[in-house]
């Protein structure tokens, strides 16, 4: 489809450097046009935009494969993700919980964090949020973890992180915003798109896991309705009210 070796080269020079853009470099490439609904809403419809494109960019059985890799993996689910995405993974992890034990998320990964390989083998999964420009140690990890036979899931972009080549499973979101930045808010919403497709498949069957859950919570009070709740019943069932003379007539 290409006119000739030139042409080829252009192309995958363009997309070479599409996948490693800085926002320094987007900084003069996305300059602020002079839109009429303003910077703002602008901003929104392009996000809003690069939703539209996330929800076409993966077919529903992938959100059914992807369930299945996280609920049905007989070892650890340990989860990964980079400067930004990690904290993506942490939303992730704070809702498998819910639904499995064995869940480990790594958080901000440092050099300690590799000797996690050796306990991690075949048996287990590695859930991966690399997004460009892909960060080297997480990519360095994964493929260790893949050299030892653990599965993997990746969620990353339309230009795809090298971790794509080993990973079982890729999930891609379009991250295009209007702004020196990639947006993850499309990440966030796949991400939660898997949730509630688990819920959907899944829900009672985990359903006595997230009562136990609930009661825990209760217990310490963690949130503010369970704290009233306990306030309550330390005072008692309420007093009667007095009935006045006039009531009394």
């Amino acid at each position: 489809g290409y006119v000739g070796f030139a042409d080829f080269q252009a192309r995958l020079l363009t997309e070479v450097e599409s996948r490693l853009h800085s926002p320094l470099l987007m900084m003069e490439a996305k300059r602020p046009g002079g839109s009429s609904e303003g910077t703002a809403l602008a901003y929104f419809h392009s996000v809003s935009d690069s939703l539209e494109r996330t929800r076409t960019a993966v077919p529903v059985q992938a959100y059914t494969r992807a369930v299945n890799m996280l609920l049905e993996s007989k070892g650890q689910v340990v989860l990964l993700g980079g400067r930004f995405s990690r904290h993506i993974a942490s939303m992730l992890a704070g809702y498998l919980l819910q639904f499995r034990s064995g869940v480990r998320d790594i958080g901000s990964l440092s050099p300690a964090d590799f000797d996690l390989l050796i306990d991690l083998g075949k048996r287990d999964l590695l859930v991966v949020f690399d997004y460009r420009r892909y960060q080297s140690d997480v990519v360095r990890f994964a493929q260790q973890a893949h050299e030892r036979g653990v599965s993997i899931l990746l969620f990353t972009d339309v230009w795809l992180s090298p971790i794509s080549e080993i990973a079982d499973l890729t999930m891609v979101a379009a991250i295009d915003a209007n702004s020196p930045f990639d947006t993850l808010a499309t990440a966030v919403a796949q991400m939660e798109t898997v949730f509630a497709h688990a819920l959907e498949g899944h829900g009672a069957g985990v359903r006595k896991r997230i009562e136990d859950i609930e009661k825990i919570r209760s217990a310490n009070a963690v949130t503010l309705d369970a704290a009233e709740q306990a306030v309550s019943e330390d005072a008692g069932p309420p007093k009667p009210a007095h009935k006045s003379k006039a009531g009394k007539a």
